[in-house]
């Protein structure tokens, strides 16, 4: 069936009863100026070298174009299918808990290193479910949705820290309020939540939370990360271990009885976190007793575009307006105009589906992790059509895939102009932005965010760099300042002592004084001996 790309486009088509209003307003001025002429019959006389109709006819031709332009610019597409193959599986959402608890190193790494490790093996032991992921701490953000596409989840969890929420706490509450939004609210069933947290805080709303959803479908799980017995929390920036206001080490526990009574009231299981394949094959095992259905992800849809037909129908609609004329004796004019007009007919949507093929070879090839072939198709693409801004865009992921760092951003650069959808060029920044982030290229990837958030100030995923990119800034340049004063430090020149002024009297009296005090000193000392337990003081 028929769809547009871009829904909001078409509110353009409001531009139309415009264009008509104004033209029967300029076509009532023109009569009055025709009647102010004289007298009728010789008026009449007078245009009758004009066509009567052909001042309609070209502005139907030029409301036919502008129609066909806006339908082009909204692109009405159909759906081919899916790249892959039909899939039998469920959705599950992994809620990761990210606060500064899941720092400790009671387990090895750490609890998150650990947590991260589990959620890797698990994606892939999920092969034909559709994955989202969920990250909590003081606040709950969506860090990716529900897709098929497993090698972007494992992607976005590698960016899941602490650095990511600026909020600390355990809302595990609101965690689930989060996975539970992201799944179809028109299904029952084929839902679950993996829930991995070292449970620090008591959330009294989660059980209810969890029940409520267990109401509607989704099954709970969820893995203990940590100790009984706790763990201080090393400070990355410090490297010291964490402390309340008090000045007290703080001590961080893992809460089981909380994760056991979510996962009760969810329907679910707990897990205690020990072993990171043995996790993953039970929860493996569990999900896979869950009724399933066929699982479908628009995502990896292949369209059909008919863009290129449309603004062909339009630029016919232009020029047979261009070359048509209201004068009878130029009416060869319009005939060879339209001959014109036929052979572009022809011409153009074989310009516009230039690549097409090779783009499509090439993302095969890409999610394959076949990253060099799918540069080198990408590459034939652009040769036929060197203004394809998504052969472009597909390079400069594929470049970067194949660690070339520079020919991924002039990819991303030479793309970015081509795009005329605002979220397109923001994704196009974003993934600049990334490339250049990972290559410590800092104040580089400042600026791609921010231009990204300047077209899309709701992406969530450009807002949290940008602000961990911004505090490395910070710390770099505190970092080269604090250098540079030891630099300086270690420069300067010690003084000069100064020559005495005093007489030989003076000295000598000052010696004596100083003597006496020293023996004063030394007696105070030896009595306080003498009256002390011999018992040193703990210092450690």
């Amino acid at each position: 069936m028929p769809e547009f790309e871009y829904n909001g486009l078409l509110y353009l088509l409001i531009l139309l009863p415009l264009v008509v209003f104004i033209f029967l307003y300029a076509l009532n001025k023109r009569k009055k100026a025709i009647k102010k002429m004289g007298d009728k019959v010789l008026v009449d006389q007078l245009l009758l070298p004009f066509k009567r109709y052909a001042l309609f006819a070209r502005f139907l031709l030029l409301l036919f174009s502008i129609t066909f332009l806006i339908l082009a610019i909204a692109n009405v597409r159909i759906a081919t299918g899916s790249k892959g193959p039909a899939r039998n599986g469920i959705d599950v959402m992994i809620a990761l808990d990210v606060s500064k608890s899941m720092l400790a190193q009671d387990i090895q790494p750490s609890r998150l290193d650990k947590a991260k490790l589990l959620v890797s093996r698990l994606i892939d032991k999920l092969p034909d479910d559709r994955i989202g992921i969920v990250v909590f701490a003081g606040k709950a953000y969506l860090q990716m949705p529900l897709t098929a596409d497993h090698s972007a989840a494992k992607m976005y969890l590698s960016a899941a820290t602490p650095d990511a929420i600026p909020t600390q706490g355990t809302v595990i509450g609101d965690a689930l309020t989060m996975c539970y939004r992201a799944f179809d609210s028109k299904e029952k069933k084929y839902k679950a939540v993996i829930l991995i947290s070292d449970g620090e805080d008591h959330d009294e709303k989660a059980n209810k939370i969890a029940s409520d959803m267990n109401n509607e479908g989704v099954i709970i799980y969820t893995i203990g990360v940590g100790s009984s017995m706790g763990s201080n929390i090393i400070d990355p920036a410090t490297g010291q271990p964490k402390t309340d206001v008090q000045g007290n080490v703080v001590v961080t526990k893992l809460n089981e009885k909380e994760l056991k009574d979510i996962a009760k009231s969810g329907g679910g299981t707990y897990q205690l976190l020990i072993n990171s394949d043995l996790v993953a094959n039970n929860l493996e095992k569990q999900i896979g007793t869950m009724d399933q259905r066929i699982v479908k992800d628009n995502s990896l849809n292949n369209y059909k575009s008919f863009f290129p037909y449309l603004i062909a129908m339009a630029l016919i609609g232009m020029l047979i307006e261009f070359f048509m004329t209201e004068r009878r004796s130029l009416k060869r004019m319009a005939k060879y105009g339209g001959t014109g007009v036929i052979l572009l007919l022809w011409h153009v949507p074989a310009w516009a589906q230039a690549g097409k093929e090779n783009i499509a070879e090439g993302n095969k090839l890409y999610n394959n992790k076949n990253y060099s072939a799918a540069e080198k198709e990408y590459e034939v693409a652009l040769s036929k059509n060197p203004n394809s801004r998504i052969a472009l865009y597909n390079m400069g992921n594929a470049a970067y895939k194949n660690k070339k760092i520079d020919e991924a951003i002039a990819a991303y650069d030479k793309a970015i102009p081509l795009m005329g959808n605002t979220e397109e060029k923001a994704n196009a920044y974003y993934n600049k932005a990334v490339v250049l982030q990972n290559e410590n290229r800092v104040d580089e990837c400042i600026i791609a965010y921010k231009n990204a958030l300047k077209l899309w100030p709701n992406h969530e995923d450009a807002r949290q760099n940008l602000q961990k990119a911004l505090r490395k800034k910070k710390q770099d340049e505190e970092k080269k300042k604090k250098d540079q004063e030891n630099k300086d430090k270690d420069k300067q020149q010690q003084p000069k002592p100064q020559p005495s002024k005093m007489t030989k009297k003076e000295a000598e009296e000052k010696l004596e004084a100083l003597m006496q005090q020293e023996k004063n000193l030394q007696d105070k000392m030896n009595k306080a001996d003498a009256q002390s337990v011999n018992k040193p003081e703990k210092d450690w």
